[in-house]
């Protein structure tokens, strides 16, 4: 039954930590999965102390062991190490405080994380998230650039000497945090929300220099994973050597196989691009020049044609034809003119030769009567008709005074 209490009659916190404390035992004895944090040792007790951390969630719960339930754990358990404990929550009515008063403590094998990393990796692929189609493009030269890392790490190093080495005038915003154990997720976070809300940082480089399965969970942790999804910002995941993968590198817009490949791929190398702009002006350079090579020869040849050479000379051409047209033209007509004048005086030799008029030319006369017929015979006149005799050159009329045959 649920306590009935009111602002006119409540109940004194010593009885609401009593009633607490006998809601906490009713809750028996339970296993409980976590890291181990903050270890302490007190000497001359057989208690260890220890805080049992869910670092998904940040919630963590302050844990009493037996020493000898602790040391009979091996290997000893590290800092930060993952564990299942047996324990029996337990509610300290003069502290308020909650425990868990542990009995048992398993560690949790490299195969079981293995297995729970491999079904949220099949979680996070379903819902989407190592789609390529939602990766971000990269930024050809990114003005700042977000690096979370170790502190003083040889991946800060490697990332900061290389980016440096490739484009001098790169701008870096270094933020450390912890790379492994119980607090490195919570960092990682933190890091990876505070870089993306910057306007001045156009890329995020989340590096570290490599390390056991165990050391690499983080970095595959649910939480941080989702964070780094929701991302503006481009993420970089640049994760231990090349045999790495963490679930990171599948959520990234990028993987670099280390710190190193990753600042290669994040910052040109200005070298390199002042090679490429080189080989690119002379290029362009090369096909300007055989462009205009070639249409100072195509103008060459149109200007070396007869036609453009020597405008002239086909006129001089045409002319001559015309001329030679001419000439022939002149001896046709001469000629035909020359033969029509020799054929004309033939003519007129035969019809001179053939005329009458030669023939009075030789001293004969054509008589003829007054009607003008010609006479022909003797007979054809009596005596005393009278006649018009012709002659070349004038008439005679004559009287016929005899006619003889």
């Amino acid at each position: 039954m649920s306590l009935q209490t009111s602002a006119e009659s409540p109940i004194p916190v010593r009885r609401a930590a009593q009633l607490i404390a006998g809601w906490v035992a009713r809750l028996g004895k339970i296993w409980v999965e976590g890291q181990i944090t903050q270890v302490s040792r007190r000497p001359g007790t057989g208690v260890v102390f220890l805080t049992l951390r869910d670092a998904a969630a940040e919630i963590s719960l302050s844990v009493t062991c037996p020493r000898r339930v602790f040391d009979a754990v091996q290997p000893p358990l590290p800092d930060g190490a993952r564990v299942v404990v047996y324990a029996k929550p337990d509610f300290y009515v003069s502290r308020g405080v909650l425990s868990l008063a542990a009995e048992e403590i398993r560690p949790v094998g490299v195969g079981a994380l293995l297995a729970r990393v491999e079904e949220l990796k099949q979680t996070l692929a379903a819902e989407g998230l190592f789609a390529a189609e939602r990766k971000r493009p990269l930024p050809f030269l990114p003005h700042g650039i977000g690096l979370i890392c170790g502190r003083s790490s040889a991946a800060e190093r490697d990332v900061l000497e290389n980016a440096r080495q490739r484009w001098p005038a790169v701008q870096f915003q270094v933020l450390p945090v912890a790379v492994q154990g119980p607090y490195a997720v919570s960092q990682v976070i933190q890091a990876v929300t505070e870089l993306d809300q910057d306007p001045g940082v156009d890329v995020i480089i989340i590096a570290r220099g490599g390390g056991s399965v165990e050391d690499l969970l983080p970095f595959s942790d649910e939480v941080l994973l989702r964070a780094v999804a929701q991302c503006v910002t481009p993420v970089v995941s640049a994760i231990g050597h090349e045999p790495d993968s963490p679930l990171l590198d599948l959520v990234a817009d990028l993987r670099a196989s280390t710190p190193t490949d990753a600042a290669k791929k994040v910052v040109p190398d200005v070298a390199e691009e002042l090679t490429r702009v080189r080989q690119l002006r002379d290029r362009a350079r090369r096909c300007l020049t055989e462009r205009i090579t070639r249409e100072q020869a195509a103008l060459d040849a149109c200007r070396s044609r007869p036609a453009l050479a020597a405008p002239h000379r086909e006129l001089d051409r045409r002319t001559g034809e015309i001329n030679t047209v001419l000439e022939r033209a002149q001896r046709c007509l001469m000629h035909r003119l020359d033969r029509a004048g020799d054929e004309l005086t033939h003519t007129w030799a035969r019809l001179t030769a053939l005329s009458p008029a030669a023939t009075l030319h030789r001293g004969y006369a054509i008589v003829q009567r007054d009607d003008g017929t010609v006479v022909r015979a003797p007979t054809d006149v009596t005596v005393g008709d009278t006649l018009n005799a012709r002659l070349a050159q004038g008439r005679i009329t004559v009287t016929v005074q005899q006619a003889t045959t």
